[in-house]
């Protein structure tokens, strides 16, 4: 069986500014946020 690989795409998290990858192609004016930062905002809302 082969094992499913996602394609990971690098962004720049948009609250903290560390370098991520993403499993889909970030979009120009959509922010992109890492996992820690992610679940923050997840959190708050």
């Amino acid at each position: 069986m082969a094992k499913f690989e996602r394609r990971m795409y690098k962004a720049v998290c948009s609250d903290c500014g560390k370098e991520t990858e993403v499993p889909f192609q970030p979009q120009e004016g959509r922010p992109v946020y890492c996992r820690d930062c992610y679940s923050k905002r997840k959190g708050t809302q």
